[in-house]
């Protein structure tokens, strides 16, 4: 059964426990440089840098932001959600190819890399925000990952949080699994094919039964 899928996860929210931390930093943004956008550091969830400041920031605001972003990123911890480690290493021993689709740039995954000097070995391939013109909630990001993971999106099994990326999973045609991790349960309801709370106790069997 599992010969041609492929699985596409979410970064933040979904493998890796950072939601929290960008919240803060958002907020803190939106303090120094204020977007009179209510729960702006929730609405942005899921876009990219460059869509976030070209949208609410003038342009001779961006070297700023990305640098207060740049040091924030730097600093903080990536710590894997619980049981995400051991899902992957069964993906992995099981020959199923996953790719890392996130908003995320290529400075910010340094800084995971450098925590987690084999993350890499998990993934076939990783898409950046900064690969795709159009960001999620555009399916973009997702077609491409199925694309480098040599798989027909209609084979592959999303893993996303953020509403903007469920309904660029939905749109793709994936099969698309939530994590109740950023927004509730009950606000998920119609987003995603099957929502869990994490990857605790959570198997291949139970992925390729949605």
């Amino acid at each position: 059964m599992t010969d041609k899928i492929g699985v596409l996860f979410d970064l933040d929210g979904v493998l890796l426990d950072t939601e929290g931390f960008y919240s803060q930093l958002w907020a803190h943004v939106d303090e120094c440089y204020p977007t009179h956008v209510p729960n702006f550091a929730h609405v942005i969830k899921g876009s990219n840098l460059e869509k976030i400041l070209n949208t609410y920031f003038a342009p001779d605001k961006h070297e700023e932001i990305v640098a207060m972003l740049h040091r924030f990123q730097q600093n903080m911890r990536y710590n894997f959600f619980k049981d995400a480690p051991r899902f992957l290493a069964e993906l992995k021993e099981a020959g199923i190819p996953m790719c890392v689709v996130t908003s995320s740039d290529e400075a910010k995954m340094q800084a995971v890399y450098a925590q987690h000097p084999h993350f890499t070995d998990y993934f076939d391939a990783i898409v950046v925000g900064n690969m795709v013109s159009r960001c999620k909630p555009d399916p973009e990001c997702f077609l491409m990952g199925a694309e480098r993971i040599g798989c027909n999106i209609a084979d592959c099994y999303v893993f996303e949080d953020s509403f903007s990326g469920l309904q660029a999973g939905m749109s793709a045609g994936a099969h698309v699994i939530a994590l109740a991790t950023t927004n509730s349960r009950e606000s998920l309801i119609g987003k995603a094919h099957k929502i869990i709370d994490d990857f605790a106790g959570f198997t291949i069997d139970d992925m390729l039964s949605v």
